[in-house]
């Protein structure tokens, strides 16, 4: 008799297999996602839209985050897991994300909201109807318009999941969202889910910006999301070479890259025709490329991101990575550059993990 299937990894080639997993969804209209308890609120952000329909009828589509406020949008016990979640309305860097795993006190997801779906521009101020839109055409990510973030990691948990936002501006943002998660037995060897958000603007001269540092415990790295502003002089910022540092490294990294751009699966600075070019693809893109306005936005900014997939990096007990912020000056010498560089890393590993950083305060993230 072949052992019953958990639902857990889905592909085309699991699609057709039966299981006793169970499906449940998480939104305004069923914040509990309880069986048979969705389209019940009586109350909600379409209360008025609704007046003359009743309940039922979209009541509550949406919540209203108010400054300096946390929201908990998901609260489950498990096992079970996180198998997609979607977001818009107002998704800038005043929303910041966190996922607590098995009742830990310190989160394993911490991130503007924006920028964990590798949009690395998004304005604090900027509403969910103004500015440009990137699109996102990846496995694990999708950006569609206008600002429909969509994620499909899949973020197993033992014994409890829990979500928040936390509002960090100075007025009241509107949220709308949807957290599909299956009730199931989670495998042994199944390791939790991370990401952290890191900014350092400028990057020091002569110093490596780091994308993540202090992670203690077994796992592996799944993908990096780099946003680039730069500083000083528009020429070519992308000769930097990335660095993974695992299980006891020193001076000298196991793994070394050759550029930016070849690290996210382009060649030679994006550069056709003399223009960058951008793409997104399963996997790796560019996929954002703003240019300079002539007057206030005097810089190029870049967004980009790389999905290790089908190549996950593989660690026993520790890893950092880094990346060089490096250009070209005269007579063919690199030149160390201090650009704006942010990044999220995402990785799985065991828990509890190693306390991320603090927090940076609003104006430490903040688009300028």
């Amino acid at each position: 008799m072949t052992a019953s299937f958990n639902g857990l990894g889905m592909n085309l080639g699991s699609l057709s297999l039966l299981s006793k997993a169970k499906t449940r969804s998480i939104s305004p209209e069923n914040p509990t996602g309880e069986k048979g308890k969705g389209g019940m609120a009586e109350q909600g952000t379409g209360s008025h839209c609704a007046r003359e329909l009743g309940r039922g009828w979209k009541i509550s589509p949406s919540i209203a985050i108010p400054a300096g406020t946390t929201a908990v949008i998901a609260d489950v016990d498990g096992p079970g897991a996180i198998q997609s979640m979607w977001f818009g309305g107002y998704v800038g860097r005043d929303f910041i994300l966190r996922i607590y795993w098995d009742g830990l006190e310190s989160p394993s997801v911490e991130s503007p909201l924006s920028d964990f779906f590798a949009l690395g521009w998004e304005s604090n101020t900027r509403g969910p109807f103004t500015g440009p839109h990137a699109q996102i055409s990846s496995v694990p990510v999708a950006v569609n318009p206008n600002r429909g973030l969509n994620c499909f990691w899949e973020m197993p948990f033992r014994e409890h999941c829990k979500m928040t936002i936390e509002n960090i501006g100075p007025k009241e943002n509107g949220l709308y969202f949807q957290i599909n998660y299956t009730l199931t037995a989670v495998p042994d060897n199944a390791a939790y889910f991370h990401a952290q958000f890191r900014r350092t603007n400028p990057v020091p001269y002569m110093q490596d910006y780091t994308i993540v540092d202090g992670i203690r415990g077994e796992g592996h790295y799944v993908g990096t999301a780099l946003f680039v502003g730069l500083n000083g002089a528009g020429k070519w910022w992308g000769e930097g070479e990335i660095k993974f540092f695992m299980d006891g490294d020193g001076e000298f990294p196991t793994i070394c890259g050759t550029g930016t751009e070849d690290y996210f699966g382009g060649a030679y600075d994006w550069d056709v025709e003399g223009k960058y070019t951008s793409y997104t693809t399963p996997y790796m893109g560019l996929h954002q490329i703003l240019p300079a306005d002539g007057l206030y936005v005097s810089q190029q900014r870049f967004s980009m991101y790389r999905w290790h997939v089908m190549d996950p990096i593989r660690f026993d007990s520790d890893l950092r990575v880094t990346l060089q912020d490096l250009g070209w000056r005269g007579e063919t010498r690199y030149l160390p550059r201090q650009d704006d560089m942010a990044s999220v890393a995402y990785w799985y590993q065991t828990i509890p993990c190693a306390p991320f950083p603090p927090f940076p305060t609003r104006d430490e993230i903040e688009v300028i």
